[in-house]
């Protein structure tokens, strides 16, 4: 049996306190607690406590200390359960005690991956280019189960995602204006599902999109036509230099239209 003999407010921290115990030799340091600890057990000079009693109270302040380390990494943003037992893990704390505190973190209300889901789907939808494809996959890889990650991407309403992929479209349009207006639709539908937007999506907002001028369609008939020209003139000549550049312009998409009025205008026979 030990009697606790004094308790010291510490120094730096002035919500844990030191417990100083005697076992009979004389006044000796025991152990520590935090304030929650202190008055939750009433503890208090001349207090006799069971060897087993000090164990079970240093065990509760070490749960009670992480817990609140995990309150304040809570603090910054919302997380998902498997960010919080990840970060417990890296901590080296018990996997005992890291079940203890994700039970008392759920009773409190302090996780919740369903409303996390959709605080992060919300968060994405305004700072970032992400469709809902992405956000589910950003999600399962937080360790928000599918059917729960499902549920929270229903907060990126269609009309919001048409309205966000059509903005991506008309950037992805003017970094592009050189190439045809056929590799220009293509390149944007690959944007899009790469950046995890639906078929439909794509293809409600290809409607919406401005269709291309006769005259933007043939300044980029000439600008690739010219690089092609640059690159065979040297080695090649006449009808080979012809089918050489026809080829690789209608690789790109051209029309034959366009492509003839090309080679009629800039490649001149020798």
């Amino acid at each position: 049996m030990a009697k606790i003999t004094r308790i010291t407010t510490q120094k730096k921290s002035k919500n844990r306190y030191n417990i100083y115990l005697d076992r009979g030799q004389g006044e000796a340091y025991g152990f520590s607690v935090d304030e929650d600890i202190l008055i939750k057990y009433r503890l208090q000079k001349s207090m006799e406590l069971e060897e087993s009693t000090i164990e079970a109270l240093i065990q509760k302040d070490t749960i009670h200390k992480v817990y609140t380390q995990t309150i304040n990494y809570l603090s910054y943003r919302m997380r998902s359960e498997k960010e919080i037992r990840d970060y417990l893990v890296k901590k080296e704390v018990d996997e005992e005690h890291i079940n203890e505190i994700i039970r008392r973190l759920y009773q409190e209300k302090l996780l919740d991956d369903l409303e996390f889901a959709k605080a992060l789907v919300r968060t994405r939808i305004t700072t970032s280019s992400k469709g809902p494809i992405m956000l589910k996959k950003e999600l399962i890889e937080k360790g928000v189960d599918a059917s729960l990650a499902d549920e929270a991407v229903q907060e990126f309403p269609f009309d919001r995602q048409v309205e966000k992929a059509v903005k991506l479209a008309e950037k992805k349009l003017k970094s592009d204006r050189k190439k045809s207006q056929r590799q220009q639709i293509q390149n944007v539908q690959q944007h899009l599902m790469q950046k995890g937007f639906t078929s439909d999506v794509v293809k409600e907002s290809l409607t919406r999109l401005p269709e291309e001028e006769e005259e933007q369609e043939w300044e980029a008939v000439v600008f690739q036509g010219e690089k092609l020209l640059r690159k065979y003139e040297r080695k090649s000549e006449g009808y080979e230099l012809k089918q050489k550049i026809k080829s690789g312009l209608y690789r790109k998409g051209f029309s034959f239209e366009l492509i003839d009025r090309f080679i009629d205008e800039n490649v001149i026979e020798k």
